[in-house]
């Protein structure tokens, strides 16, 4: 009698532990993209403050405007959002391999980048900053002639930048960089003459480094806005486009933008 009691105690747990262990295996079957599951894995480059960037004297949390947007999305959606530090240049093919479900990372929608990814609607527009050291003759983009000038790789300033040798044919020298602090620092060394990035970003590196200068680039052209970049058809880019707009409707976003930019921007 103990033994089959014994028995059916095993058995009994054995049940218990294979049915453990099929709810783990489906619960890990939720891949990015899967409208079902509860949590949304957003990319970003959080090189970039105030938009998303890391305080590393204070922790390794990634904060910033674009963290608080997509967490106030997430959480009027039902959704936890986990946040994934990865360089810009490798952002749309995170995305299109699901590896994340959606990028918020002061990313402009592009021809190029909508033949990969879909964007929601433009949630803030900034301009575009030269960045020298004091000292230096550079104040305007036809001073650039000829110049060494760091961009960030994949960025909408490289491509500025590309579109600006063609159009003035200055033979400015474009260098590229993973990481806007390496593109700085790369320019302190003088091992750049100028560097080009937004006026938003470029503000916090002014404020910190009393030997940098700005100049606001005036391209006569509409200036260049951020949205959020989805998987090509994912069931995301309507709900949280809805939710975007609430936000910029409400008075939402105006109080973020406050919040990470200290007034200067609240268009």
């Amino acid at each position: 009698m103990k033994k089959r009691v014994a028995l059916l105690l095993t058995s009994v747990l054995l049940v218990g532990i294979l049915a453990a262990c099929g709810t783990s295996e489906k619960k890990e079957e939720n891949t990015s993209g899967n409208k079902d599951k509860k949590v949304l894995v957003m990319g970003t480059s959080a090189d970039y403050p105030p938009f998303e960037y890391v305080e590393t004297s204070k922790s390794d949390e990634i904060k910033g405007f674009d963290v608080d947007i997509a967490k106030a999305i997430g959480k009027n959606l039902g959704y936890e959002v986990q946040v994934k530090d990865i360089d810009f240049n490798s952002l749309v093919p995170a995305l299109e391999n699901k590896s994340v479900d959606f990028v918020i990372s002061g990313m402009t929608p592009t021809p190029q980048r909508e033949k990969s990814v879909d964007f929601s609607d433009i949630y803030y527009t900034a301009k575009n900053m030269i960045i020298t050291t004091k000292g230096s003759k550079i104040k305007t983009v036809e001073d650039l002639k000829g110049k060494k000038v760091g961009v960030q790789l994949a960025s909408i300033q490289e491509t500025l930048a590309t579109d600006l040798n063609k159009s003035k044919d200055i033979g400015l020298k474009v260098e590229k960089r993973n990481r806007i602090p390496e593109i700085i620092q790369e320019m302190v060394a003088k091992r750049f003459d100028a560097v080009i990035i937004e006026d938003t970003v470029a503000k916090g590196y002014l404020k910190d480094n009393p030997d940098l200068v700005g100049y606001e680039i005036e391209t006569g052209e509409e200036d260049a806005g951020s949205a959020i970049a989805f998987q090509k058809g994912s069931d995301l880019t309507a709900d949280f486009n809805a939710e975007l707009n609430k936000m910029l409707d409400n008075g939402e976003m105006e109080k973020l933008i406050l919040k990470w930019f200290g007034g200067s921007e609240t268009e």
